[in-house]
């Protein structure tokens, strides 16, 4: 099993992969890189020339939510972790693939994000999380999304699982037009209509309303609690008796 899948979207922007290729190689990644097609852009040919691996699918519907989950639930077992960065994002810092790996692995299930450098702490439009949930979900994404709210569910989701960690020493650039950083394309147009911001909206409120949501935290939360009487009692036992401490006793 494989350490990292960089998961990548993208939909007639070819350049945006060169030059995501390009930001790969300046910053030593070393993770798989992953580009997700639909089967009918019409730029699929310039895609393949990239050299990218790229990964196709049959498109349904607009927006890369779908995309993202088929091809992540394809690979869900062949990753220990996962990540999606847009084909508008750049990663600019050394080894940024390693501090996903790092930070994930000192989780039993988890999520972290970089520095965006528009967003920042306040939204993970960038994402590394573990396999499990990825298991779990069948993909990155609840169902239902199209392409919006997809970072406003990670952090929900690292939130409630208490294990969602923002890594301000990794900056991976969002070059985005809401950032004044690119031009509004009809890529962008129609994924940022305003009936998709409803639809969005209103699949992640019922979403995290579910009782699928709460069956997904019961599946990933930790089953073990600390047995704090036990400690306590060992803890005496071993005061009163003078000997060394009792195994799989600690400080508290």
């Amino acid at each position: 099993m494989r350490n990292l899948a960089i998961l990548t979207p993208s939909r007639n922007r070819p350049q945006n992969i060169v030059d995501m290729i390009e930001s790969l190689e300046k910053t030593q990644t070393k993770s798989d890189f992953i580009v997700i097609v639909d089967d009918d852009d019409v730029m699929l040919d310039r895609y393949l020339a990239t050299g990218a691996d790229v990964f196709m699918v049959e498109r349904r519907g607009k927006g890369m939510a779908k995309p993202l989950n088929f091809v992540a639930n394809h690979l869900k077992d062949k990753y220990r972790h996962f990540a999606f960065i847009g084909d508008d994002h750049r990663p600019r810092s050394e080894h940024w693939d390693l501090e996903f790996i790092n930070n994930l692995d000192e989780f039993e299930t988890g999520i972290v994000y970089g520095d965006d450098l528009f967003q920042g702490k306040n939204l993970a439009t960038q994402v590394g999380m573990s396999g499990d949930i990825v298991r779990a979900l069948n993909g990155m994404t609840p169902p239902g999304l199209i392409h919006l709210y997809l970072d406003n569910f990670w952090m929900k989701l690292g939130n409630d699982l208490g294990a969602l960690r923002f890594l301000p020493n990794v900056v991976i650039e969002h070059l985005h037009p809401v950032a004044g950083k690119a031009q509004w394309d009809e890529g962008y147009k129609a994924v940022n209509a305003e009936e998709v911001y409803s639809a969005d909206a209103q699949a992640f409120k019922e979403y995290i309303e579910s009782d699928a949501y709460q069956q997904l935290l019961a599946s990933l939360k930790p089953t073990h609690e600390t047995d704090w009487k036990a400690i306590a009692k060992a803890h005496k036992e071993w005061q009163e008796s003078g000997n060394a401490k009792p195994q799989g006793w600690w400080s508290i």
